[in-house]
């Protein structure tokens, strides 16, 4: 049941663009800070644990931008809600964590196994589809809409 129109392709791409953007920027900020801390500059870094502990601080950054901004707020991420687009479950309801990790970590598991090729597949499915769903869209049970969440109950 859509509520509002499917979110098609060159909106969610900008939107992933804008994350990618702000995530990255965290990322940088972050290797920075590990820099600092162990006083290493970076291109005398031969340190694989450096290295390996700045992508693990990159990948968490990313992994939990990506899982909990949609749960806490209506299924926006900063991209999202700047293109007016928000990730909902198939009956419109508002996404759970559940949701996120099925279609964040499942549907990521997957585009590895296929080495590439599902990713591929979802761009043309997010262009082609009326409903504009992809693989990852089908794994957890989600689509992206332009309808607006439920509005809150004021209390006074």
């Amino acid at each position: 049941m859509m509520t509002g129109q499917p979110g098609g392709f060159w909106r969610r791409l900008a939107a992933n663009i804008i994350d990618g953007v702000i995530v990255g920027i965290a990322g940088l900020i972050i290797g920075l800070i590990v820099i600092y801390v162990f006083g290493v500059e970076p291109a005398s870094a031969p340190e694989e644990g450096l290295n390996v502990g700045v992508d693990f601080a990159n990948n968490s950054v990313s992994l939990l931008y990506s899982l909990a901004l949609p749960v806490l707020w209506s299924g926006y991420t900063v991209g999202k809600k700047a293109l007016g687009i928000r990730i909902v479950k198939k009956d419109g309801s508002n996404v759970g964590i559940g949701t996120m990790l099925m279609r964040v970590v499942v549907s990521g598991i997957v585009y590895l196994f296929t080495l590439g090729i599902g990713v591929i597949v979802s761009i043309f499915m997010v262009a082609i589809r009326k409903d504009k769903r992809a693989i990852h869209d089908f794994i957890a049970g989600t689509q992206v809409t332009t309808s607006l969440p439920p509005a809150k109950e004021k209390t006074y």
